[in-house]
């Protein structure tokens, strides 16, 4: 699988063991991408959360 670099007219392979050290590599194993990757599922998950008792709030669902 291959992704385009879109500022650049390169393409680079996902294989996190050969790129890991290039710069362009998108999802490095570093503290910034596994910060950003729990915070977004934790928003994703209060999300869910807030439209669940949203709807049961709003009577849209019952017990």
């Amino acid at each position: 699988m291959y992704i385009k670099v879109t500022n650049q007219n390169q393409y680079m392979a996902t294989d996190p063991k050969k790129n890991q050290e290039h710069e362009d590599y998108i999802l490095k194993d570093n503290k910034k991408t596994k910060f950003g990757a729990t915070f977004i599922i934790i928003v994703l998950i209060l999300l869910a959360i807030v439209v669940v008792a949203s709807g049961f709030y709003m009577e849209w669902w019952e017990f």
